[in-house]
């Protein structure tokens, strides 16, 4: 690869790096500005990619596992392409009969409609899409671009260094907040760690995907020092004691994050981070299983930090996590009226949906005790994807994410390496965890989010199908 090839490469890692650094940092990216300027780094990234000559080459493995999920996100592509162009009106009554109804009682000129898309704001759904399409090729570049075992790690390590930094903003913002606050009403009220995002559970979902990359780097740390039965050299003593020095400080990142995010006060995000640990719990018995030292550090290393975490979170947070599933508060939520709503959304437009993104359009003003709510998400990513695409889209889309999990998860079943193994399973339960959240949330809504659970996905395939040096 000559030097322009190896500078584009470089561009598009960099750049990558610069977008996981940037995305929390205004707001979650929530702001029309900050998505631009996502989209506008993406394009340059794109440019830059497709100026190399000498494209690196997927390995076999990878082609493989991408096949199908390449067919079912073409699809999708395809199909909100579908939603958005307009057709002509006896099509789209046959087709979507609820949009053909909605506009013909809201629109005051449908006699004279010639053409009518599927969405019921093709604007908004364009605009949708095209925000949805920068995560996409985010993935896509890192899936082309990232091959060699550096360029994992540093991806890794920023997605680590921006969760240990975003937990102790959030931590040290609530510590700030509760100076100033005397009355026990407002420290109820204020009473949660949010960092840069404007709401507690997008940080919580932000935190508990980089909590289980954080463990599989230090599972990949300890799994690779040059352990040696026979002599000791001054040179492998140095190198594991870094590796050493740099998983500790990577399990203090673990248990800051664990803190922060149960200052969320985040239910599900908390009952999660439990899920994680014991996932990781039963790895380590499970999985880790030949004798040697390195298996034998990384089960402490393991259960050390849960027993930590265990112990700082009834200590210092029990009483935020007993507030929190305290009937009352399942009683004050509003959520199972916003799910009943949604269905009946889902129901007038079951197959094609109403257009993506335009949920905020179609739901109802709620009022509750006595003050109106503009409701802008139905706090259910399943939900909210099926009423915005239908049955069809929700297949494609989601079908494909749920192919490269399974995929992921049974390649990294028969691989021996120890980034492979680590860094696979810290991936993957990053992935369901996230997923698991989307019954409650809509982090899949969030941009910071969103581009973090495209580069998480695209960094563990790429991890679990990329040959070994000696393979090659």
């Amino acid at each position: 690869m000559n030097k322009r090839d190896r500078l584009y490469q470089k561009i598009i890692e960099f750049g990558i790096m610069g977008l996981i650094i940037f995305s929390p940092l205004p707001a979650a990216s929530v702001h029309e500005w900050s998505i631009l300027v996502i989209q506008l780094t993406v394009i340059i990234l794109m440019i830059c990619f497709f100026l190399i000559k000498e494209k690196p080459r997927c390995n076999e493995r990878l082609s493989k596992t991408l096949r199908w999920p390449k067919v079912l996100f073409i699809g999708f592509w395809i199909f909100l392409f579908f939603q958005i162009i307009p057709l002509p009106k006896f099509l789209t009554k046959i087709l979507s009969p609820g949009t053909y109804a909605f506009q013909k009682l809201h629109a005051p000129d449908f006699s004279s409609i010639k053409f009518m898309s599927v969405s019921l704001v093709p604007s908004i759904s364009l605009k949708t899409a095209l925000a949805l399409l920068s995560y996409f090729l985010i993935g896509f570049l890192i899936v082309m671009t990232i091959k060699k075992r550096s360029q994992i790690i540093r991806l890794c390590s920023v997605i680590c260094v921006m969760g240990i930094f975003e937990a102790a903003y959030g931590l040290f913002g609530l510590y700030s907040r509760n100076l100033h606050i005397f009355s026990y009403e407002n420290k109820m009220a204020l009473n949660y760690a949010s960092g840069t995002f404007l709401n507690r559970n997008h940080f919580a979902g932000y935190l508990e995907m980089i909590i289980p990359i954080t463990i599989g780097l230090i599972i990949s740390q300890v799994g690779m020092m040059p352990f040696s039965p026979v002599i000791w050299k001054e040179k492998l003593v140095r190198l594991s004691e870094r590796k050493i020095a740099v998983s500790i400080l990577l399990a203090l990142g673990v248990i800051l994050m664990s803190l922060a995010l149960i200052f969320s006060r985040s239910r599900t995000a908390t009952v999660l981070l439990a899920f994680i640990f014991v996932v990781f719990v039963l790895h380590a018995f499970l999985n880790l299983k030949r004798n040697g030292l390195q298996n034998k550090a990384t089960k402490i290393f393991i259960i050390s930090i849960f027993i930590i975490i265990l112990f700082l979170s009834f200590y210092i947070g029990r009483d935020t996590i007993f507030q929190r599933f305290a009937v009352r508060h399942f009683q004050n939520e509003g959520r199972p009226a916003i799910w009943a709503n949604t269905l009946k959304i889902i129901y007038d437009y079951p197959i094609f949906g109403s257009g993506l993104g335009t949920f905020a359009a179609l739901f109802p003003i709620m009022e509750a005790d006595g003050e109106i709510s503009i409701i802008t998400h139905a706090h259910n990513d399943y939900l909210e994807y099926m009423s915005d695409v239908g049955a069809v889209g929700f297949f494609l889309f989601f079908g494909g994410i749920f192919f490269i999990l399974i995929q992921c998860a049974n390649i990294w079943k028969r691989r021996i390496h120890p980034l492979a193994r680590a860094l696979g399973i810290g991936g993957i339960i990053a992935i369901i965890s996230l997923l698991l959240h989307g019954v409650t949330d809509f982090n899949l809504q969030i941009p910071s989010n969103m581009l973090l659970f495209s580069v998480i996905l695209s960094i563990t395939l790429v991890t679990v199908t990329r040959k070994s040096a000696k393979s090659r």
